[in-house]
């Protein structure tokens, strides 16, 4: 579905910009990400809209096949990104699974300004990303992912999100588009 809307309550939700995930291979630009997800950030905050920063610092419990990265991190590892410009009014979210909903208190914080909507961005698309778009929806938020400020590490996973999964849980555009419909949204 293209994206059609923005609600007059939106917040803007970036997924693990963080120090530790940065600096990891990806499949794409992660400075194109970076600038996409600042430009998205700088538009919702000029019109008064919540932001989450959301960093990882651990994982769930629970035996996997693959290997995971082992706690501790390495120092300021879990540091979200000073690209960021985190802003007092910012609300911080530090998750232990994959998305930013689950056992944190951001799906409260969220219902408690009033939010309806939520654009999601960052990292990785396949794991965070999606996770956090899955339980956003899952919780009644209308849900807009911004394609093109995301990037996975598995070049598959991202492509396999954004064809198959994304269409099914929300709108999907660009930052761009995203950022013109704030301009245009009715309060």
């Amino acid at each position: 579905m293209a994206l059609t809307t923005l609600d007059p309550d939106t917040a803007l939700i970036v997924v693990d910009l963080q120090k530790g995930i940065v600096s990891l291979p990806l499949a794409h630009s992660i400075d194109t990400v970076v600038e996409r997800s600042r430009a998205l950030l700088d538009a919702f905050r000029e019109h008064g809209l919540p932001v989450v920063l959301v960093n990882v610092a651990g994982g769930a419990p629970g035996r996997t096949e693959r290997p995971r990265m082992g706690e501790p991190f390495p120092p300021d590892w879990t540091d979200l990104i000073a690209e960021l410009d985190q802003q007092p009014g910012d609300i911080v979210i530090t998750k232990r699974t994959w998305g930013a909903f689950a056992s944190t208190d951001l799906e409260h914080k969220l219902k408690a300004l009033g939010v309806t909507q939520v654009v999601v961005a960052g990292v990785a698309t396949g794991t965070g990303v999606e996770s956090t778009a899955r339980q956003a929806y899952e919780l009644g938020f209308n849900v807009t992912l911004a394609l093109d400020a995301m990037t996975d590490s598995r070049p598959e996973a991202h492509d396999y999100s954004i064809k198959n999964v994304f269409p099914r849980l929300g709108e999907t555009g660009t930052a761009q588009d995203i950022i013109d419909l704030l301009k245009t949204r009715s309060v």
